[in-house]
């Protein structure tokens, strides 16, 4: 465990509030080499309206999560996430577990649980360090 983990992470709760999602806001940090290379918050693509839930209060399908934003958003910088440790405040479900083992990420540090922990499950089946973290 790095002595940056809690603050880290407290720093991914802040960057959440940035989400317009009301069902659930979700940040997320990049960091390499002791430097926040991307930042990410669950909502929609660039150019939507900031309007994360439908009429029902059902989150809509095109919503990005957090780790998805961060992980595209560092692949648009030109940057390398090979290496680096995701900072979410979700445990990452199943489709962005996928887009950590393929970008490079060697460890993820969360606080909240996910309902579901199939993306835990695969991350650690790549051989990810995966490590939960009460932050307040």
């Amino acid at each position: 465990m790095s002595k940056f983990d809690a603050k880290y992470l407290r720093m991914a709760k802040i960057w959440a509030t940035n989400s317009y999602c009301k069902r659930r806001q979700v940040g997320a940090l990049l960091v390499k080499d002791n430097m926040i290379i991307s930042d990410g918050y669950n909502g929609t693509p660039a150019g939507f309206e900031n309007v994360c839930e439908d009429e029902n209060g059902v989150t809509k399908p095109y919503v990005l999560h957090a780790e998805a934003n961060a992980i595209t958003k560092v692949a648009q910088s030109g940057n390398s996430a090979a290496g680096a440790t995701l900072y979410v405040t979700a445990s990452p479900c199943m489709e962005c577990s996928k887009l950590i083992i393929q970008s490079g990420i060697k460890r993820v540090v969360y606080s909240d649980e996910y309902r579901l922990d199939d993306g835990i499950r695969l991350l650690k089946r790549a051989g990810i360090e995966v490590e939960k973290l009460e932050v307040e």
